[in-house]
């Protein structure tokens, strides 16, 4: 059932449920500068302060981590919700811009604040729904997850183009074709990262309809990797069973790579990560279920996960499996995680379960 996994590693390894909030802000004052006019009128945003201001408006979004304070479980099932709304996009830039203009050093109005505050809303939500955690573009009048999965939530090339194009916009102080040139060049990777995606669902397409054996049928999905934009995570779904594959779409696995899983330190964790993404001639796929193989573990995991108390993490988990039964003394812990947000060689990250106490009878929550 993918890696083996000892209770006691079960931990929240990796970052995978957002893009960086500073990578959001730098492509908010990258928008900002690039729509900005090159001899402002005297009432409007000097280039400067609608960077500065586009910073602040793209970075808004990510405040609902308010909401940890409620729990880590809460934070995840609303995070992405009504501040990531375009329905509530024109109120947030009004509130944004109305606090700007009362601590502006310039005493802009609000007006003049307000479409950079937009904008550097909506270069946010668009930054996210192009990640695989989805967004709640609708909230709070529906919270279905949109999401076209492009993009890793932590993207070194994707934050690298942004980061080129404002050292340009600023080197050439004045111009802000650098600005635009460098949207321009993000458009067409995120283009680049969506033939990709398109790639490595017919991969998993292919192979579904080659295995087909009746009963449920197919659904295949791609998730993008850690690293690179030519890791892939395959996913196909047949009711409550997948089937997993981790796939390097440039075909440059080798066995020296392989071996480098023995690395110590930060560069072995990058290339135990790196050597786990096969190519497509010999990639191995990997068998998941939601309630365990075992028909003795399967009982106890369908029980644990229909309580109410765990109705969060069944709103937010897409590919729930079980990752593993603990035993502790007169109490049962069973925990889940969800497929979107495991990565080779490292323990699955937003993993939850609940408790049974066989004294008392009392299913508690326990969060990851």
């Amino acid at each position: 059932m993918g890696l083996p996994l000892q209770p006691g590693e079960f931990r929240n390894t990796f970052l995978v449920f957002r893009m960086d909030t500073l990578t959001h802000a730098l492509s908010g004052a990258l928008a900002a500068r690039a729509i900005a006019p090159a001899m402002p009128r005297p009432d409007e945003l000097k280039p400067r302060d609608r960077m500065i201001y586009g910073a602040i408006a793209a970075a808004f979004p990510d405040s609902d981590i308010l909401l940890r304070l409620f729990g880590s479980l809460v934070y995840i099932d609303l995070h992405r919700g009504v501040t990531h709304s375009i329905i509530l996009l024109p109120l947030w830039a009004l509130l944004l811009a109305w606090l700007l203009s009362r601590f502006s050093r310039h005493r802009y109005s609000w007006r003049a604040i307000y479409g950079t505050a937009a904008l550097g809303i909506g270069i946010h939500i668009a930054g996210d729904v192009i990640t695989a955690y989805g967004t709640m573009i609708f909230a709070p009048f529906s919270d279905y997850r949109i999401a076209f999965p492009f993009t890793f939530i932590i993207d070194p090339y994707f934050t690298g183009i942004i980061v080129l194009g404002l050292a340009a916009a600023l080197l050439k102080h004045g111009k802000r074709y650098p600005a635009v040139i460098s949207m321009l060049v993000l458009a067409s990777y995120v283009g680049f990262q969506a033939f990709l995606h398109s790639g490595a669902v017919e991969i998993g397409k292919a192979h579904a309809e080659a295995h087909a054996a009746g009963g449920e049928p197919a659904t295949v999905y791609a998730i993008p990797q850690p690293l690179s934009p030519f890791y892939w995570k395959i996913i196909i779904s047949r009711g409550e069973d997948y089937e997993v594959a981790s796939i390097n779409l440039w075909d440059t696995a080798d066995e020296a790579g392989k071996q480098s899983r023995l690395s110590p330190g930060i560069m072995g964790m990058w290339n135990r990560i790196a050597a786990g993404y096969e190519p497509a001639s010999a990639v191995r796929w990997q068998h998941y279920s939601r309630f365990g193989a075992a028909q003795a573990q399967s009982a106890l995991a369908r029980e644990a996960w229909g309580q109410e108390i765990f109705f969060r993490f069944r709103e937010f988990a897409q590919f729930p499996f079980l990752n593993y039964i603990e035993t502790r003394g007169s109490e049962v812990c069973v925990r889940f995680a969800d497929l979107r947000f495991t990565v080779p060689s490292l323990s699955p990250s937003l993993g939850f379960g609940v408790c049974h106490d066989a004294g008392t009878g009392i299913w508690r929550l326990e969060q990851g």
